[in-house]
This record gives structure tokens, sequence and C-alpha cells, in this order.
């Protein structure tokens, strides 16, 4: 009983992270016009009051955008080896601090599930 127990909570478990993985890439461009003033992507994008966001997805959390200043929040969480898989960047985009206490991001965050992997789907793009 107890097996199928931990069989079931993976099962769910798998389901509700490949929700992640189904993300609209066109409908996360729109929702990401919440996150330009801070953040830019595509071939010219800079670094701004945020890191440009180009490669992120799959990066040492706190170390992709090179000359950005992370805070120190998230540059521990990079030099322990956690990364900016769909999980973390999902937890980061519902609630940056709760995700990193200390982190310099002032959003509050996304509440919708569904935008939420929008974003993350629209910014696999810029690889």
């Amino acid at each position: 009983m107890k097996k199928s127990l931990v069989l079931a909570a993976a099962l769910l478990a798998s389901f509700a992270t490949g929700a992640h993985a189904q993300g609209d890439a066109a409908k996360g461009e729109k929702v990401f016009k919440k996150c330009q003033a801070c953040h830019a992507v595509g071939p010219d994008a800079k670094n701004k009051v945020g890191p440009h966001l180009n490669n992120v997805v799959g990066a040492p959390i706190g170390k992709h955008a090179e000359g950005f200043k992370y805070s120190e929040a998230l540059s521990s969480l990079g030099d322990s080896g956690k990364v900016w898989d769909e999980a973390s960047l999902s937890e980061w985009l519902k609630n940056p601090k709760a995700f990193a206490p200390g982190n310099k991001m002032a959003f509050a965050g996304l509440k919708k599930e569904d935008e939420v992997a929008d974003v993350i789907a629209y910014l696999a793009t810029f690889k």
C-alpha cells in the first residue's frame, strides 16, 4: 500500500511538471511584456535593472548574464549547483521573494499557472 501511494504521488508530480513544458511561447511573449521594464531578450538584449534573459533556461541561477551584479541570494543558489530549470523558474515566477529571500527583484510574481508556463516556454526560445 505504501509503495502504491509513493508511486501515485510520483505520477501526479510528473503530470504537474509536464504542464510547464506545454506552455505556449506566443502567449508567453505577451505575458513577458510585464517583465520588459527590467529584462530583455533577443539578439540585442543587454542587462537592464535586471539581467537579460537569453539562455536563462538551464543556466546556473545567478550566473548566466555576464556583467550583471546578482544578489547574494541568487548567487549562492547558483554556487550550490542550482539551475534555472522549469521547476525553479516556475517557483521564481510565482513568487520571487519566497524563492530566494533577499533578492533584489521588485516584481511580486505571476499568479496564473498558465502564464508561468507560457513565459517559461517563451524564454526557452532564446537559446
